[in-house]
């Protein structure tokens, strides 16, 4: 067990000293790429000013033969690419691949200062992250980096899930947790095989009408993945880090992908991913409250004054939990509104 003030020592000498803080940059998007595909890439500088995080993605959905044509392509768009405000992320292979290596050790020395975050796949407890955390830490020495990379997990296995909050406690690199649903609901055995969303057997029924037994009772088609989210965000709440939403594969299915994320959204998430480029105005536009809700939001602040006691607004009462409740919407307003011009409009701040 390391003691509390070794905590934020760097782990290799030389290495820059751990953030104390996790920064808060608008994250409501991470936009996946494939660094191999030649097309896809030439698309990033169209791209890159509609999205909050631009992701390499060197894991799943690369063929085995184009991993390091993928890794060696995300190290040409780190050099060569500005991305603006936009954060690089990548995805690197899961650290029981013959890949993940190679992939840290390569972009931390090659392009380590152009990234923000690495995201781990499959991370199953804290010794995963400790693991990293070290390795991190020499590479970020050999590279002669001044701020130390972040580390995102993926949950993906029902080990995971269960070690959340000591993998959340496992390193001040910590930035969040993203759910991966689809490795996740084989690990745990679900009969699933959608990719996120909601499934149309998992279900609740309303009780039989005594009035007329055979009528047809309605059903109500309810969400796989509130437990998981749920305590994914209470994980993250805890140790100061932030939760977001991973894949939601039926790209066609616009619809029910807004659901998704507004539930994810509703429940703490910051952020969703987005497989397609359809999907990154959605999750812009549900993980950005709405202006409606941040103008009554800061009418309640503005009713409540020093925000101690309690109001009655519209015939609903209003105390200092309501005043907590609002500043959270209106300070996650000014954040995003700093980066986006309409949507400062559209708040009219």
């Amino acid at each position: 067990m390391r003691s509390p003030r070794d905590f934020f020592k760097p782990l290799a000498v030389g290495a820059p000293d751990p953030i104390h803080e996790i920064p808060f940059r608008p994250s409501r998007v991470i936009h996946f790429f494939p660094p191999a595909n030649a097309k896809m890439v030439a698309k990033l500088p169209d791209i890159i000013p509609t999205v909050d995080i631009l992701l390499g993605n060197l894991e799943d959905a690369v063929p085995m033969s184009e991993k390091e044509a993928a890794r060696a392509g995300l190290v040409e768009v780190g050099r060569t690419i500005d991305m603006g405000n936009t954060q690089l992320w990548t995805r690197v292979n899961s650290l029981d691949s013959p890949w993940g290596l190679d992939d840290l050790v390569t972009l931390v020395t090659e392009i380590g200062d152009k990234l923000d975050v690495i995201m781990i796949p499959k991370v199953e407890g804290p010794e995963d992250i400790h693991y990293v955390d070290r390795l991190l830490a020499q590479l970020e020495a050999k590279a002669g980096l001044k701020k130390p990379l972040l580390v995102h997990a993926i949950l993906e296995t029902a080990r995971g899930v269960a070690n959340i909050e000591a993998i959340c406690g496992a390193s001040p690199r910590m930035q969040g947790l993203s759910l991966g649903p689809a490795d996740l609901a084989a690990n745990r055995r679900m009969k699933t095989t959608r990719v996120g969303g909601g499934h149309p057997d998992y279900l609740v029924r309303a009780d039989p009408n005594a009035a007329n037994p055979d009528a047809v009772r309605p059903t109500y088609q309810q969400d796989l993945w509130h437990y998981t989210i749920a305590r994914m965000v209470d994980a993250c709440a805890t140790f100061g880090l932030l939760p977001f939403y991973g894949p939601f594969g039926d790209i066609k299915d616009v619809v029910a992908c807004e659901d998704q994320f507004r539930n994810a959204y509703l429940l703490g998430c910051v952020g969703a991913w987005s497989l397609h480029p359809v999907q990154i105005d959605i999750a812009k536009r549900v993980f950005s409250p709405r202006p409606s809700d941040v103008a009554q939001a800061q009418r309640v602040i503005d009713a409540m004054g020093d925000g101690t006691g309690a109001i009655m607004l519209d015939g609903k009462m209003e105390d200092d939990a309501s005043v907590k409740q609002c500043k959270v919407v209106v300070e996650l307003a000014r954040q995003l509104a700093s980066r986006d011009p309409e949507l400062a409009a559209s708040y009219g701040f």
